[in-house]
């Protein structure tokens, strides 16, 4: 007598073709851009090892002066504007990433994603071991950093487009913003993970705290080239504007039953992957013009909001563990280790974003809300955010939550859902141009965030929080039209007014007639 077949056995026969597909695309992709922020969030982690104030270490060397308070900081950046400096490593990096991302996104609907986004990664590694490599080299010249920061900066802009036109091309439009504001987790997830295992080097090696990221992206790289589906159509699934399709004419048919239903839906799988088999060679849709795609509604307003929004983040990315150390006056380490609660709320506030603006309809009013909130909140934390370690982690966390939140939300599925604007006519090949279009205004105000705080940190950090909530308030002001229009659309009052209101105009004119 057979037993049955395994639970688990089973459970692997109940998930069709597709689903698995699609699932490793998910985490594939996930851990692909996970890497990339890996790789780029150790100098916010090394700065405050860069620079210390030496009088603190218990027990220096024998031929140290009293007086020399910077005799363990890593020339050049023992100086008195080392905050400058430090500033310039980050200007070089954002300036180079915002520049390449413009164009970016054209290269990446031009070129095979797999092969552009591989070797991005296993690039960025190698630049950004080069970075470590100046400590064992004992290498102390601002040139060689900030050589190295701008390189690193163009390759890194290969990520983006490419993760995101590869979630373009294998799902469909929808209730997607909960799901891509889970998929985004990858920016926070990468970021805290960058800052433990740069913080788990810095006190001893900070070389390491760039060698091992370093090592991490490029071996992602490696299986990237190895594992990545561009497009469903090349392994004989079934593309995602096609499923929608198809389901979407099975809910309508009301007179067909349940078993005829899924006799029909696998009849209709079947007969599309037999006439797109794995082997064939598929035309894909044509690239779009830089111009096009920023003619596309919502484009402009979304770019402008990201610049904004994006300036706050990436202030926090680069400057929060220097802030927390200066001002808590923690060890490099622990403000490292404490600076990733921030991302644990961005993390959370990603996802909120998403389930909201799925729930209402209205992605420019989710953005706008949180936007609001943020501006309070940042003067709160800088105000009080420090009195107390609970009061520090519950502050960053709502801050994380406030901030990344509509950052998330732009970057994922505003931009997957512009890429596949009606306006296109199904022709997805612009949503990579469309991703670099908005994320490339973002890195612009994710250059200025950074490059304002090195020099606003000198004159004391008030001035630049203040900087932080005059941003966030322009971020919202961009969208004020895309929210007016969202709101008429979702409230009745306002359909019933416009309705009555052409009434009113037809019954005049036939009067007059």
């Amino acid at each position: 007598m057979r037993s049955p077949l395994a639970p688990a056995i089973r459970l692997l026969q109940a998930v069709s073709r597709d689903s698995w597909y699609r699932g490793s695309i998910i985490i594939l992709t996930f851990l692909f851009y996970t890497s990339y922020h890996l790789s780029r969030k150790p100098l916010s982690v090394v700065k405050s090892q860069l620079h210390r104030n030496c009088s603190e270490i218990p027990n220096p060397p024998a031929n140290i002066s009293e007086n020399d308070t910077t005799w363990c900081s890593w020339a050049p950046f023992d100086q008195s504007n080392y905050k400058e400096l430090l500033g310039s490593l980050d200007t070089s990096f954002l300036v180079a990433y915002a520049i390449g991302m413009f164009i970016s996104g054209i290269f990446g609907e031009r070129l095979p994603l797999r092969y552009y986004l591989s070797g991005g990664m296993v690039i960025s590694g190698v630049l950004t071991a080069f970075l470590g490599l100046g400590y064992y080299w004992n290498i102390h010249a601002l040139w060689y950093y900030i050589l190295f920061q701008i390189l690193n900066g163009l390759a890194q802009t290969t990520g983006w487009p490419s993760v995101v036109a590869c979630m373009g091309n294998w799902f469909g439009k929808g209730k997607r913003g909960f799901i891509m504001g889970i998929w985004n987790s990858h920016t926070a997830v990468g970021n805290i993970l960058g800052s433990l295992i740069a913080g788990a080097f810095v006190s001893t090696a900070w070389g390491l705290s760039f060698i091992v990221p370093g090592i991490i992206i490029g071996l992602f790289g490696v299986i990237c080239f190895f594992f990545l589906v561009e497009y469903p159509e090349d392994v004989g699934c079934t593309p995602p504007d096609q499923t929608d399709r198809a389901n979407g004419e099975l809910e309508n048919d009301q007179g067909m039953n349940s078993s005829t239903e899924n006799i029909y839906k696998s009849q209709a799988a079947a007969d599309l992957q037999e006439s797109v088999g794995p082997q064939e060679l598929v035309e894909h849709p044509r690239a779009i013009s830089f111009w096009g795609a920023l003619r596309i509604p919502g484009v402009v307003e979304f770019s402008l909001c990201l610049l904004f929004s994006k300036l706050v983040s990436y202030t926090f990315l680069y400057w929060l563990p220097l802030y927390i150390a200066n001002v808590a006056h923690f060890d490099p380490k622990k403000a490292g280790d404490m600076s990733t609660l921030f991302d644990a709320g961005g993390i959370l506030g990603g996802i909120l974003a998403g389930a909201i603006s799925d729930y209402t309809g209205g992605q420019a009013i989710t953005c706008s809300i949180m936007l609001i909130l943020t501006a309070p909140m940042l003067f709160i934390y800088n105000q009080f955010g420090q009195t107390a370690v609970s009061t520090t982690v519950a502050m960053l966390i709502i801050c994380g939550m406030l901030v990344n939140g509509p950052y998330s939300l732009i970057t994922t599925a505003v931009s997957a859902d512009l890429g596949t604007h009606e306006s296109l006519h199904g022709n997805a090949k612009a949503l990579s141009t469309v991703t670099a279009i908005i994320d490339g205004s973002g890195s612009i105000g994710a250059a200025l965030g950074p490059t304002l705080a090195s020099v606003l940190s000198s004159k004391g950090w008030n001035y630049v929080f203040y900087m932080l909530i005059a941003a966030d308030l322009l971020a919202c002001l961009f969208l004020a039209r895309l929210v007016y229009k969202e709101i008429k659309k979702l409230c009745p009052c306002f359909q019933k007014a416009r309705g009555n209101s052409l009434t009113l105009k037809h019954s005049n004119s036939g009067t007059s007639e």
